[in-house]
């Protein structure tokens, strides 16, 4: 068995665009037929340069070798252009190659992708989401409002969820790190305090920021928020620097959470040597694949910490990071984009099964789930934003 062919989808996520402006998926086809699904998720250029950057790597590398051989073929392209380091934008386009790689894997052994992993480990995933809009709240209230946030936190409590994350911290520039002001740390505070008096212990509280402060700025902001107990406090500065995020989290009780923004063990092992965090929130179609997820948990274990997969982006990324959550024994919480549903459902031929606050692990062979390139095909991107954009001035 051969890889045969590469097909890239960029998918416009329709509004109101939870988890992302778009979605950049690929295809890989092998000689007899096995088609298998990965996702890119890649944020510094625009999504059809990063498609014609997995077309040109996946002709280099790829096309022409056996699927199975995902070590070797990981190494190529690591290497191939003299890099040799974490290079983010090309670690997300290997992320999404090596995903459709395990899929075709999976499927040519008619076994779901965490039974080659080391086998089903959890029956079940407990899941959180981001506190979004409710239907029909052109305000976006909720993210600026801590009753309103309250309100949908309940609603979602009453779904089944056990865990919710918001980011009243501000917004974040190409300008941060910087102090949080008095304003923005009294309504963090404010939000963290209603939303644990509306749920109570029925939820644990996710703090979100994307590395806006200063280390000092940060054990400011987490001294009040101790008080609430929050399950983490999620990249309180940036992560280029873990020995700084190290001062933050040897200064607060509240677990500190890292990860979307790095890629391959060799980022991760510095994390856990300097003890930076303890709740690893690797995103499958950005940190190296599956391969790599799973080595980077295997260290995490060693050093008692868990991992917490991150998504802010489609559901063939969320359903990678199902498989190495179910593989884990240290997996923790995954990151759901509200219910799996909407879009998220619409664009897969069969939606994920999420009851009552839990994602159960597909039976399916592979990744457990097949793009619907139908639906794909009928949302291209058509804008030129790219998937995040920080503000461009001083805050």
């Amino acid at each position: 068995m051969k890889v045969a062919g590469i097909e890239t989808f960029v998918v416009g996520n329709p509004p109101p665009y939870f988890g992302g402006r778009f979605f950049v998926f690929v295809k890989l086809t092998t000689d007899d037929g096995i088609a298998g699904y990965g996702e890119v998720y890649a944020a510094s250029f625009s999504p059809h340069v990063v498609a014609a950057m997995v077309e040109d790597i996946a002709m280099r590398h790829v096309i022409g070798e056996s699927p199975f051989n995902i070590e070797t073929m990981w190494r190529r392209m690591y290497g191939g252009g003299y890099s040799m380091r974490p290079e983010i934008s090309l670690l997300a386009i290997m992320s999404g190659i090596e995903i459709a790689c395990w899929d075709i894997v999976g499927k040519a052994t008619s076994k779901p992708v965490y039974m080659l992993l080391g086998g089903k480990v959890h029956e079940r995933l407990r899941s959180y989401t981001y506190l979004y809009p409710a239907d029909g709240d052109e305000e976006e209230a909720v993210y600026t409002d801590p009753d309103v946030a309250a309100e949908q936190a309940v609603a979602y409590v009453g779904e089944g969820f056990t865990a919710v994350k918001f980011d009243p911290a501000g917004p974040y520039s190409v300008f941060d790190p910087r102090q949080p002001s008095l304003e923005r740390m009294e309504l963090s505070e404010a939000f963290v305090r209603a939303l644990r008096e509306a749920v109570g212990t029925k939820a644990d509280l996710l703090f979100g920021t994307h590395g806006q402060f200063t280390p000092s700025g940060a054990i400011r902001l987490a001294r009040r928020l101790e008080a609430y107990d929050p399950l983490w406090f999620e990249e309180p500065v940036a992560a280029e620097m873990p020995e700084e995020m190290a001062r933050v989290a040897r200064s607060t009780t509240i677990p500190i959470a890292t990860g979307e923004r790095l890629a391959t063990k060799h980022e991760f092992a510095r994390v856990l040597a300097t003890g930076a965090a303890s709740i690893l929130q690797m995103a499958l179609g950005r940190v190296g694949g599956l391969l790599e997820a799973k080595k980077i948990a295997g260290m995490a274990e060693a050093h008692y910490a868990q991992i917490a997969p991150h998504l802010y982006c489609g559901p063939i990324e969320g359903a990678a990071n199902v498989q190495i959550a179910t593989a884990s024994p240290n997996f923790l919480i995954l990151e759901s984009i509200r219910r799996w549903d909407g879009f998220h459902a619409r664009i897969l031929k069969s939606p994920m099964r999420w009851e009552e606050g839990y994602v159960i692990p597909p039976d399916a062979p592979g990744i457990g789930v097949e793009l619907d390139e139908d639906v794909a095909r009928a949302h291209p991107y058509t804008d030129d934003h790219l998937h995040l954009e920080p503000k461009t001035v001083p805050l």
